[in-house]
């Protein structure tokens, strides 16, 4: 059987899956670098400077925080607002729930 693949006719296997994995590791930088900027535009530069986005699962926007006094200011007193403002501003992320972890090794400049 003769492969069809320059003529117009079904690409070959291996080639496809290549495309499809090259497609989704774009698609995957692309939303990252929108997580990132909407991150980076609701929080502001002090907040920013100080975490980072670890990912998006499930509607959960998991993000690092560089110690523990911005971790616990953050849960305590700026994540409704900061929720409610990613939740306006940002609507196509789907963001329903916002979730900070302790990440020491984020260090501040890295």
């Amino acid at each position: 059987m003769q492969s069809r693949g320059s003529s117009g006719g079904p690409s070959p296997l291996g080639k496809a899956l290549a495309e499809l994995i090259a497609l989704r590791g774009f698609a995957r930088t692309g939303a990252r670098n929108e997580l990132k900027t909407a991150w980076q535009s609701v929080a502001g530069e002090r907040i920013s400077a100080r975490t980072r986005v670890l990912s998006l699962n499930r509607g959960v926007l998991q993000v690092g925080v560089f110690n523990s006094a911005m971790l616990g200011e953050l849960t305590s007193f700026h994540r409704t607002e900061l929720l409610d403002t990613l939740r306006e501003k940002h609507a196509g992320l789907k963001i329903r729930d916002l979730k900070f972890r302790l990440r020491a090794d984020l260090a501040e400049g890295s």
